[in-house]
């Protein structure tokens, strides 16, 4: 997420951020001319509906161009974002409805009732457990036990001068028993210290190994052995109404990670999370989730790993029960690329299209693969034979029936992988090797 670096070290008086909150308006009507965009999937398609949302960022109120203020007061519910139309589509939507909240660096050094962790805090141990519904409270009860050896309190600071004492805190969760975590490059992002926080209380200075904005995802690293890391699962293995189970920390509350119990309410979301950058294929769950738990865990009810959680839906009544988290899929493979390289690889199509449709037999209008409009020049598409005209029907394994579909299946891979993909050209099928180049700079 681009422009959210943070300011000089504020005072202790002044140090509890405020969220990030990304206004989602109504769908143009149809008629409005969409934009085309290969790996942004800005794809326009015969109805103009474009991704069904726009973002303002806020910092609750004042002048929105100011630089994130951070206060340390306790955590008020922000008031809602007035709309601003989308760039280059002046009028056409009007009134915001609900908004997405990225759970980043929330309240975790609010005063009042919520006391910010500090080098002279004892250890608390007491676990928040907060299991609904109650059919399943016993197997999340099982689920719980497993799993939160493996969460901690992610707590940042944008000063590495003096005391330690955090501006704001988001999640983590271990990855291996050598000391390497996952959490969200939001919650680190313009930090200059990290400390992770177990829920026993043990505490750990923590390098960041690499940060990637576009899929939101980062690394760490502490000097520990003997860690619990989780058990990976596999978002495909599930299916809309499976137990999904969210912990993290939210608020920087101490004592330990919170543990809320929902299902996975749809896949392949789209979020919009600034005026030009988007998450594709993201997992969409009611399991509540709130500030200060962006980087926590998304679990099958067998304790597995399937999502990082993200962003969350709220409006001027509060959560709306939308939450959002990357697949384990993503999450993986840019943690790879990271722990490699030190940085994220995006493999690159190269073409610019859109959601092509069919007129099934009754009438209907359906989406069946994605019409290229133009092939980039020196890319992967190109340099394999794609040509403009050319509808895409299916990249490797996964068929390819919308441009979001394209772009999430295309990120899951990584540079320099050859992949089968099957186009219609003239109304025949075609196999075409492409062999995936790195996605340019500026795209």
């Amino acid at each position: 997420m681009p422009d959210t670096t943070q300011p000089p070290s504020p005072s202790p008086e002044d140090a509890a951020a405020e969220p990030l909150e990304i206004s989602i308006e109504p769908t143009p009507a149809p008629g409005d001319t969409g934009e085309r965009l290969e790996e942004q999937g800005r794809g326009a398609d015969p109805f103009g509906a474009g991704p069904g949302y726009v973002v303002t960022r806020t910092w609750g109120g004042g002048d929105q161009s100011a630089p994130l203020r951070r206060e340390r007061t306790s955590p008020a519910r922000p008031e809602p974002p007035a709309p601003r139309p989308r760039k280059g589509r002046s009028g056409l939507w009007k009134g915001a409805g609900i908004a997405l909240l990225a759970a980043v660096v929330g309240a975790a050094s609010a005063t009042g009732i919520f006391l910010a962790l500090d080098e002279d805090s004892p250890p608390v141990t007491v676990v928040e457990q907060i299991l609904t519904p109650e059919e399943t409270g016993s197997n999340a009860a099982a689920v719980a036990r497993r799993v939160l050896p493996s969460i901690v309190t992610v707590q940042v600071r944008s000063s590495d001068v003096g005391t330690f004492v955090p501006d704001g805190s988001g999640s983590g969760v271990v990855l291996s028993d050598d000391g390497l975590l996952i959490t969200n490059n939001h919650v680190v992002e313009g930090s200059q210290q990290v400390r992770v926080i177990f829920a026993d209380g043990r505490a750990y200075d923590a390098e960041v190994v690499g940060t990637d904005a576009l899929s939101d995802v980062a690394v760490l690293r502490i000097d520990a052995d003997g860690l619990v890391p989780i058990e990976l699962g596999a978002s495909g293995s599930m299916a809309v109404g499976d137990t999904a189970i969210a912990i993290g920390s939210p608020l920087g509350l101490t004592g330990g990670p919170s543990v809320t119990v929902g299902v996975v309410s749809a896949f392949e979301r789209r979020v919009q999370t600034s005026i030009d950058e988007e998450l594709f294929g993201m997992l969409q769950t009611d399991a509540p989730i709130t500030r200060g738990s962006s980087g926590g865990a998304l679990v099958d009810d067998h304790g597995r790993l399937i999502g990082i959680t993200t962003a969350i839906g709220i409006s001027d009544v509060g959560a709306e029960g939308l939450g959002f988290a990357i697949p384990i899929e993503m999450v993986t493979r840019i943690a790879d690329d990271l722990i490699e390289f030190g940085e994220a690889r995006h493999a690159f199509l190269g073409v610019e299209g859109s959601t092509f449709y069919t007129e099934a037999p009754d009438g209907a209008t359906i989406p069946g693969g994605v019409a290229v409009a133009s092939v980039f020049d020196d890319t992967a598409a190109k340099l394999s034979g794609i040509e403009e005209g050319d509808v895409i029907l299916s990249v490797g394994d996964d068929p390819v029936t919308t441009m979001e579909q394209l772009v999430t299946v295309i990120r899951l891979y990584r540079v320099d992988e050859t992949v089968d993909v099957v186009i219609s050209r003239g109304g025949e099928e075609t196999t075409i090797p492409v062999t995936l180049l790195e996605r340019p700079e500026g795209v």
